[in-house]
Order: structure tokens, then sequence, then C-alpha cells
């Protein structure tokens, strides 16, 4: 662990409450605020029509590299309790809450049940934050989210254990569908690449590996001189396949397909469009579609 991030997490423990929870103004209606899109996707199902959802940041902005605006801060007054991230993917949400007053508002730290990936390598954060790319650790960020609510909301409490259930056991049928459509796959002579690395939890699920990440960080392209060593380094390890992240795909990928006769597919990141109950299911189901099709393309004949 760096001692940036170590300073970092220390700081944003003196600044924030731990999610022990003392119940929630006797029952009246609470505010959850979410910071990611499936974070919205999962409270959505939890809470169902008891509580009201407040994104902290509007549905048109990227959360990476996000820069605090004005109407965040209104946003983060009318919370009651913010579902967060917690490991580095939402560390602006912690801007927004401090600059807002906010400190006193409890936090839900959607990952505290969730084996984490470490991060070979990287500068800026010691383990993989994109636990939300994935079934099973969503099933688990669902659990403990759920839990929490029912700690600050106990007269909702069964309400939101059931739902929670419920929407689990859709996850887990969307997962076998494809563990039963992958499994009948030869995958001996899958070899990735990926664009952004970010999918690391979705391969462990299916019990894949990912042979290289192209950029060096989220939505900065490599130097020309990275590239070309990307390039090489596809080629030595016979990597058959890129994944680009849906809606930025580009020029990189074309460049890396021209130079490496690689096969392009793209995985979303879960990171746009408007938020809805539905986008997570969706946009897994997008996911493992286009895992599926990759693998096929490098079955042998």
């Amino acid at each position: 662990m760096t001692r940036q991030l170590i300073l970092l997490l220390a700081l944003t423990a003196l600044l924030f409450s731990a999610p022990t929870f003392a119940a929630f103004k006797n029952g009246e209606r609470m505010t959850v605020g979410i910071t990611l899109h499936p974070y919205y996707s999962f409270v959505a199902n939890i809470v169902g029509d008891k509580a009201d959802i407040v994104p902290l940041i509007g549905a048109g902005y990227n959360p990476h590299n996000y820069n605090p605006l004005p109407d965040d801060m209104k946003r983060a007054q009318s919370l009651d309790v913010l579902v967060v991230n917690g490991i580095g993917h939402d560390q602006w949400a912690f801007e927004i809450m401090q600059a807002a007053g906010g400190k006193d508002t409890p936090l839900i730290y959607a990952n505290d049940g969730v084996s984490l990936i470490p991060t070979a390598g990287a500068a800026d954060q010691s383990v993989n934050a994109h636990t939300f790319i994935s079934t099973i650790t969503a099933i688990q960020q669902v659990y403990e989210i759920a839990r929490s609510l029912g700690e600050l909301d106990p007269a909702n409490a069964e309400e939101y254990r059931k739902n929670s259930r419920a929407y689990a056991t859709r996850l887990r049928q969307l997962k076998a569908e494809y563990t039963a459509k992958i499994s009948l796959l030869d995958s001996s002579n899958f070899k990735a690449a990926t664009m952004h690395g970010a999918y690391g939890y979705l391969m462990q699920e299916f019990g894949l590996q990912i042979s290289a990440v192209i950029e060096p960080r989220h939505g900065v392209e490599p130097t020309a001189r990275q590239l070309a060593q990307t390039i090489d380094d596809i080629k030595a390890a016979g990597v058959n396949v890129l994944f680009a992240e849906k809606f930025f795909a580009g020029k990189l990928a074309d460049t890396i397909q021209a130079g490496t006769g690689v096969k392009v597919y793209s995985f979303s990141h879960i990171s746009d469009g408007e938020y809805s109950p539905t986008l997570f299911e969706d946009e897994m189901r997008y996911n493992l579609e286009s895992l599926k099709a990759a693998i096929e393309s490098t079955t042998k004949q």
C-alpha cells in the first residue's frame, strides 16, 4: 500500500463516520445518496418504494477524475446516508461531502465484504476498485448495502432483506446462464488484453486471465513508445482478443488491431448513461455476451 493511499484512508476515517448506525428518524422516509451508476441500480432494487435515491453527481459526467461542481454540494446536503465504493473509484465524493458540511452523514462502504484484487505496480492505489463489474462481487455489495440500510431504517429492514435476496437471485441466474454457455466453449486458446484495468473481477469470475492492460491510467492514452512496446508485448504473448471500453474505443483500439491482428470486442464500464434500476443487469448482460463472443472467436475449429 502506498504512503499516499495510507494517508488518504486515514484522513477519510477521521472525517467520516463508520457504518454503525443509530435508527433513522423514527421511521421517516430516507434519502439515500449514491456515487456510481451500479450503486443506483443496487439501492433501487433494495429499497423499492421505501426510500428516495439521489445520485451525488449528474448522469452525464464520467466519475473518473471527476471535479466537484456547486450543484453537487446541494445534493450532498439533502442526503441521510451515502453509499460509496470507498476504495479508489469515488474519492471525489469525500471532497464533496466535506465541502458541503456533511462529515456527519453516515457512509455505507459497499466493498466491506468483498475480497479485493491487488493492483500490481500501481502508483495511486493498491487494489482494483472496479468491484461492481462482476455479478459475484455485486451480490456481496448488495447484501452489505441492504444490511447497513436496515440498521439505519429498522422499520423497513425486512423489506430491504427480502428485496436484496430477490435481486441477488436474478444476478445469480444471469451468471448461471452465461456460465452454462461459456462452459461449452474451448477457452484454451483465449488470450486477452484490455484497454482499461477494470475487468479483473469479471474475468476472475469465469476463471480467465488478462495478459496485458493497455492504458497506463484511465482516460490517458499511452505514449507512442508505450504503444509500440504494447504492440510488441501483445505479439510476443500471443494475445488474440482486445477488449475496448464501450463508448470509448476509438483510434487507439484500431491502431492496436492494425498492428497486431487481434479481434476487438467491448466491455461496459457501467458508468455512463441515465441512472436506472435495470442499468447494472442490462450492462452486465452486454459484458457477458461480449465475453462469450470473444471466446468463441478464439475457439479452434
